[in-house]
């Protein structure tokens, strides 16, 4: 949906608002045709209602606009003394269309001073649950949104378990583009496990003003560019289509940002030539192949060997995951694959239980297929890519037939279907052709971002899928409100030293759990103070 097609749609609602009500303003005083006056009509409705002018902002606002117009008719007709079960049911059901019974075949008096106080306990229970609701909506779309850490693509920095609020304002707000969609879940609705949207109707893409840009080496919620393949190992065998702001969302380590030149280099990240610093907070992990006298990894009661690591390995070792891979009973050695940091591979190395550590990595020059742009013109890995030019706002590069692989998804897809453009690539002989006509240069309509994983051989990142845009971009994690540990037992499962610890900064992170503590207690010892005293 186009802004053209959006302001149309808008009129149309403002058509059949002024049809279905002007009556009514009459019989509340007022004039016919302020029912026919864009926004003014609301202002004037919330004061027929004796509702606070303020009901007229969330009206506009998309998925709280879902819940409040229900209410609005509810709210409208009692004023006008229909306030039977039956009269409410008929008003929801019709989507608002019983207004128009009521207007045109209904001699109805106009209640000036209605209470607005619930006449049932279960007419207030509702009037509370309806505008926390709302409230929750308003906080989860555009402010503070609650995410969980669902792979190790980060650890160490950031852990599986890990429960953080993500600001929705420090890039700026995307408004919703998916018009009706359940409020405060994502794309599936929990427990039924079934769409939580309709794909139609989409309004286009807006942002609201961030007061901070995305800085190198920031991490960053955003929505998977290629959400979601079909085959997850090979990116060119296609993808399903879901709305931008229903893709699933992604945490990742922006290391480098619009106009910046990349280069991996035996998997650490080069940005204009030089090796990327990453705070001391990152803890870049590599894959390692470690040949021992014994086993790294605990086994169960029947003897086992489990995936898990002990505490010993991850705690003294610094190792986030390993496994075995080979047993050797012959020669009594065990071969593990694991992800260990610099540091702990020296620890390893220095074992003397350890026979060879070894990292793996793959040859220069090798093309990997998965890989992207998924081009063997392209032999790059995850090892070895680029280098490579990420595309900033404003900027024009030259297209050929050469360099049309990187940029092709850019061009339709994200600066086309997704911003309301139809754009489409083909390819004649040694000719590039958008929408029929010769492409030789092209001008971004806006800036991409490369989103890595700290633990590098076990992330799917941007070496497989290449830019993000900056429109997919969803928040900053900020906090860490619960972290959880699903392999440990009891009440090891919360990691307390993770409580309420902030994901930026430098430095080891520090919990602030027990301020929170002592806040909450001061406030309950304040509520009870003041009730108490309230009711001597």
């Amino acid at each position: 949906m186009t802004f053209t097609t959006l302001l149309l749609f808008i009129l149309l609602v403002q058509i059949v608002h002024f049809l279905g009500t002007w009556k009514l303003y009459i019989k509340a005083g007022r004039k016919a045709w302020e029912a026919a006056i864009p926004v003014y009509n609301a202002i004037v409705l919330m004061k027929i209602i004796n509702r606070s002018p303020w009901w007229t902002i969330l009206l506009f606002v998309p998925i709280v606009n879902l819940i409040m117009f229900p209410v609005v008719w509810v709210e409208t007709i009692r004023s006008f003394g229909k306030n039977s079960n039956l009269d409410t049911f008929l008003v929801v059901a019709t989507f608002g269309l019983y207004i128009y019974y009521i207007n045109y075949t209904q001699d109805v008096t106009y209640i000036k001073d209605r209470s607005l106080k619930p006449r049932t306990a279960a007419g207030e229970w509702t009037s509370s649950i309806l505008f926390a609701v709302i409230a929750a909506t308003i906080v989860h779309t555009y402010v503070m949104q609650p995410f969980t850490i669902p792979t190790s693509s980060l650890e160490k920095t950031l852990l599986v378990g890990d429960f953080l609020f993500v600001s929705k304002f420090h890039y700026g707000a995307r408004m919703p583009m998916t018009a009706v969609s359940f409020p405060m879940v994502h794309d599936t609705i929990p427990v039924l496990h079934k769409k939580s949207y309709l794909s139609k109707p989409q309004l286009p893409y807006f942002r609201l003003p961030g007061f901070q840009s995305i800085k190198r080496n920031d991490i960053v919620v955003f929505s998977w560019p290629t959400d979601t393949l079909i085959n997850i190992n090979n990116p060119a065998n296609g993808f399903k289509i879901k709305p931008l702001d229903k893709k699933s969302n992604y945490v990742k380590r922006c290391v480098a940002i619009p106009g910046d030149e990349l280069e991996i280099r035996d998997g650490y990240v080069y940005i204009n030539g030089k090796q990327n610093e990453l705070p001391d907070r990152a803890r870049l992990q590599f894959r390692y192949k470690i040949i021992s006298k014994n086993s790294f990894v605990k086994t169960d009661n029947q003897g086992r060997y489990t995936s898990q690591p002990s505490a010993f390995v991850s705690d003294h070792f610094d190792i986030s995951d390993i496994y075995i891979s080979e047993i050797d009973r012959e020669n009594k050695i065990i071969t593990h694959i694991a992800q260990m940091t610099d540091e702990a591979y020296l620890k390893v190395k220095n074992n003397p239980n350890v026979i060879e550590v070894t990292k793996m990595t793959e040859e220069k020059g090798k093309w990997n297929p998965s890989v992207f742009p998924q081009d063997p013109r392209f032999n790059w890995n995850t090892k070895y890519f680029g280098p490579i030019t990420l595309p900033k706002a404003g900027t024009t590069i030259d297209i050929s037939i050469e360099n049309i692989p990187l940029y092709k998804r850019i061009i339709e897809v994200y600066e086309g279907s997704e911003l309301g453009i139809s754009n489409k690539i083909i390819q004649n002989g040694t000719e590039v052709l958008l929408n029929g006509n010769p492409l030789t240069s092209y001008t971004f309509l806006q800036d991409y971002y490369w989103m890595m994983g700290d633990n590098r051989d076990n992330s799917q990142d941007a070496r497989m899928w290449g830019f993000v845009p900056f429109n997919h971009v969803v928040g900053k994690p900020v906090f860490v409100w619960m972290s959880y540990d699903g392999n440990a037992k009891g009440f090891n499962k919360i990691r307390t030293e993770r409580l309420f610890t902030t994901v930026g900064g430098s430095g080891k992170p520090v919990s602030y759990f027990m301020y929170f503590i002592i806040a909450l207690a001061g406030w309950f010892a304040f509520d009870f103070y003041r009730k108490r005293k309230k009711k001597a």
